[in-house]
């Protein structure tokens, strides 16, 4: 690991809110997309039996 000096603290911690936040729009988009996938799924199985 390089010698951050007097700085390291605010960098590491710059890099672990980083860190924090990817993980964080990853696991909303993932939870986000199967909530559209099964909101899609019951909106086509209305349409196959109305139809």
């Amino acid at each position: 690991m390089p010698d951050l000096g007097a700085y390291a603290f605010y960098v590491l911690t710059a890099y672990g809110v980083s860190l924090g936040l990817i993980i964080a729009l990853c696991l909303l988009s993932v939870s986000r997309a199967k909530a559209i996938r099964a909101a899609l799924e019951d909106v086509e199985t209305r349409a196959r039996n109305s139809g």
